[in-house]
């Protein structure tokens, strides 16, 4: 068992997993889905390929950065036939950073990284708006998802950590295993990225404890809730 590791980090991202009609929102995190298709965009699959290899493999999301929720109110207009505008919602995080987890056959994971970097396609965190850094792929490591996770240092920048507790609790979430309490349920586990048939199945979530770092550069927390309730 191999982990292929990712940093999403970028001044904007969107992971949508119930966007329907006007409002396209964002999850708080990655969603599995939206890291699947950047993958298979990577290796040059189109819409229309099989995506099920992939949607098998075991997908967890570290939040080093929460970032905020930014809404971006638009209009759209025909200009061919004029008035009345339509009217839609966008929302994206703002500076966040997330490390993702892809775990599967060694075979599997070091084909990804290869694909990694050298994309055939242009790769997005989460919509065409957001395009991913430089720094994306972190590397492949042993193990499962939980470990990988727990492994690379923290991805926050400085400015960040000055403003976090001296003692940084970074959530967890990765797919639930059988017997697992299931804190979430989302839909976002792949069948098809066809266009004239996108499908996904409910995927459970299992939060584990979370990743606790030392922050040097940190301030000691006035109120320790709100601090909690913050790195959250």
């Amino acid at each position: 068992m191999k982990s292929l590791l990712l940093k999403l980090k970028g001044p904007m991202q969107s992971w949508g997993h119930d966007s329907r009609y006007q409002a396209r929102r964002t999850h708080h995190a990655p969603t599995k889905s939206a890291v699947l298709g950047l993958l298979a965009a990577a290796e040059g699959r189109r819409r229309t390929d099989p995506v099920e290899d992939l949607a098998g493999l075991e997908f967890g999301v570290r939040v080093d950065q929460p970032g905020t929720l930014l809404r971006d109110y638009q209009t759209a207009v025909d200009w061919r036939k004029g008035p009345p505008a339509k009217l839609s919602e966008r929302f994206y995080l703002q500076d966040a950073c997330f490390v993702v987890a892809v775990s599967g056959p060694e075979q599997v994971i070091e084909g990804l990284e290869g694909a990694v970097k050298a994309p055939r396609f242009p790769l997005f965190l989460g919509r065409r708006s957001c395009p991913a850094g430089p720094d994306l792929l972190l590397g492949v490591v042993d193990g499962g998802v939980e470990d990988a996770l727990r492994g690379p240092e923290w991805q926050a920048p400085a400015w960040y950590r000055r403003t976090r507790d001296t003692r940084v609790s970074l959530p967890i979430y990765r797919d639930a295993r059988p017997g697992e309490e299931v804190e979430e349920r989302l839909n976002d586990h792949p069948v098809s990225f066809d266009p004239r048939k996108r499908d996904y199945l409910w995927r459970s979530v299992h939060m584990p404890a979370p990743h606790v770092v030392e922050n040097p550069e940190g301030r000691e927390a006035a109120d320790p809730f709100w601090e909690a309730v913050v790195s959250a």
